[in-house]
């Protein structure tokens, strides 16, 4: 029988029917690619208490309740990270449920795990979005077993046009994306920008393909926050990365973008909008589908803004370097 979401989760219910706890723990990128599974969760759901905790937080600090009414879900791309793998098996350890999320399904976090989902990565831009996905796809399934989800069918609609919109629209960017490169390939430092679910694809983009990827200073806000303080910041070509949701919290962010087009700020914008999201997602459900989409796009401004740097993607100081740290 093929593993999926939905049979993991109907196995979990069978064992528990008294879920009351999801927590999602990683580290770096897939930590990230945990966010809008969490979102959801924290959103969507009456009765369950839904966090999202760095994996080694998670070692060191438990949350106490931590057990058999629990759902842990952790993630890593190569299934080596170690503190990921040592918060599956001290979740394990702890009574709760397991699942992980690798694109190995030999590694480490894999054994360690009760229940494994392995996604795909190097195939395209949307499977650069798969774990992601994936994280989403349980936490949907998570509230609409143990309680219902009024727009359960709607959400798989999107799920099932998803990664054919992806596709098309990161083929697409290539102009766009290019531009990117050249306005930004000097500068030093990019401010990142996103709500909503996309919160988590903000820091993603920020802390992994600018600081870890190219070496540039990226500071991530959330576009609600940037009136808050970081506003202060926004002068003639101070140089931004917007990401724009469709749906609930797209006020915030394009509150966020009239303040710098007033100072004239060096802005570049990814729109769920303009990449056509609610040609595949409904109203009650787009705002969970931003990062998917957005996290692809940008896939390719990446691209591109390597290589006007001449700076690889994969090139690193201390990662994969350093033995200890």
């Amino acid at each position: 029988m093929t593993v999926t979401p939905k049979s993991i989760i109907e196995d979990i219910k069978k064992k528990n029917p008294n879920i009351n706890r999801v927590i999602f723990t990683g580290c770096g990128a897939s930590m990230a690619d945990l966010y809008p599974g969490y979102y959801f969760v924290a959103h969507e759901s009456k009765k369950m208490l839904s966090v999202i905790m760095q994996a080694n937080e998670f070692n060191y600090d438990t949350p106490k309740d931590v057990g058999e009414n629990t759902i842990v879900i952790t993630a890593s791309l190569g299934g080596t990270t170690p503190e990921s793998i040592a918060a599956t098996k001290h979740a394990r350890e702890l009574g709760a449920h397991v699942v992980t999320l690798s694109h190995d399904e030999s590694s480490p976090i894999v054994k360690e795990a009760e229940y494994q989902l392995i996604h795909g990565f190097e195939k395209d831009y949307a499977n650069k979005t798969a774990k992601m996905t994936l994280a989403l796809n349980l936490a949907i399934e998570i509230v609409n077993q143990f309680e219902g989800y009024e727009y359960y069918d709607e959400a798989q609609t999107a799920f099932n046009g998803l990664f054919d919109l992806i596709n098309h629209e990161a083929n697409m960017v290539t102009p766009a994306a290019e531009e990117f490169a050249e306005k930004y390939k000097d500068d030093k430092t990019i401010y990142v920008l996103g709500s909503g679910a996309t919160a988590g694809a903000a820091y993603s983009t920020a802390s992994f393909l600018f600081m870890e990827m190219q070496w540039i200073t990226a500071p991530t806000i959330h576009s609600g926050e940037f009136f808050h303080g970081p506003f202060e910041l926004a002068l003639k070509d101070t140089p931004y990365l917007l990401f724009v949701n469709d749906g609930p919290t797209r006020h915030l962010d394009a509150r966020a973008l009239e303040f710098m087009q007033r100072f004239d700020a060096k802005i570049t914008v990814i729109d769920a909008k303009d990449h056509n999201l609610a040609s595949i997602a409904s109203n009650n459900v787009i705002d969970y589908f931003n990062p998917m989409l957005i996290t692809g796009v940008m896939r390719v401004y990446a691209e591109k803004l390597s290589e006007a740097r001449k700076h690889p993607l994969t090139q690193r100081r201390y990662m994969w370097k350093l033995e200890n740290y």
